[in-house]
């Protein structure tokens, strides 16, 4: 069994570096046309160059593929637009999206300013919202996308000092829910990542033997096969060192109170919480 790409083009936002970097050379191998996007900027999202996206393009160009740079920010609607232009007048359709780009501003909620909160909120959230809003007419016109949004563990289960980048992270995850339900008759499948990976983004976080442990490289097979026509809809994939696996929604049993007061809440508290017997959706 091999994916073949020949004949798609991809949009890859944040592509400069690490895991962005990683999945647009992928896709490039395997025969897509790519868009690199990267806006250039440090990790708190301050700055701007277009040498990295330029530097992905000439790799991409070396080994005989096609790409071409954009220096567009994903929080920015007109960035965001300037990407799908770029791709439909290079190529004329967009295949695949994936919405990569992100910056952190770390602070315990105690010391994090608003504007630090809404600036991770407006590049994670809203620079997916703003890319994917842009891509979807094209999608829902041609009958077929895929979309990869990128999530988080510090969403899904929370770390401390991350208020603004979990709250962005879940966020997109609920997104990529309803996402799925409203482009499936389409056969536009979107799905999320939650990628742990040696970036930029967590080199201050991690110890260096553990970084080396988790190269973006081996997060890159499971988003490039969300991919792929034989992609699922609405799954959330976790991916780091080679090791791949699901995190989903889930629910319980519960308990029915006839009278529901707060004692008789208490006193089913453990029926309530019982997750024995939990099913996702």
């Amino acid at each position: 069994m091999s994916f073949g790409f020949e004949g798609k083009v991809a949009i890859v936002t944040g592509a400069g570096h690490g895991l962005g970097r990683s999945h647009a050379l992928e896709l490039a191998r395997r025969g897509a046309k790519v868009v690199v996007n990267d806006l250039g900027g440090s990790v708190d999202g301050t700055g701007g160059s277009s040498e990295a996206a330029t530097a992905v393009v000439e790799e991409i160009k070396a080994m005989g593929g096609a790409a071409i740079a954009n220096g567009g920010s994903v929080a920015d609607p007109q960035g965001a637009q300037s990407m799908i232009d770029d791709a439909m007048n290079a190529w004329g359709r967009i295949d695949v999206l994936i919405n990569n780009a992100g910056i952190l501003r770390d602070k315990s909620f105690k010391n994090v300013t608003m504007e630090d909160f809404r600036l991770v909120l407006e590049v994670h959230l809203m620079g997916t919202v703003l890319v994917t809003k842009a891509a979807w007419p094209i999608m829902n016109e041609q009958e077929y996308g895929r979309i990869v949004v990128t999530t988080s563990a510090s969403g899904l289960w929370g770390n401390f000092g991350q208020t603004n980048y979990s709250a962005a992270k879940l966020g997109i995850v609920g997104f990529m829910n309803t996402l799925a339900k409203e482009g499936a008759k389409k056969n536009i499948r979107t799905n999320a990542i939650a990628p742990i990976a040696g970036t930029r983004m967590t080199e201050g976080l991690m110890p260096k033997p553990m970084l080396d442990q988790l190269k973006p490289e081996l997060v890159t097979p499971g988003v490039v096969y969300l991919c792929t026509d034989d992609a699922p809809n609405g799954f959330i994939l976790q991916a780091g060192g080679g090791r791949f696996f699901r995190a989903q929604m889930m629910e319980n049993q519960g308990a029915s109170i006839k009278e529901p007061t707060v004692e008789s809440v208490a006193e089913q508290w453990e029926k309530v919480a019982d997750m024995s017997k939990a099913r996702g959706h």
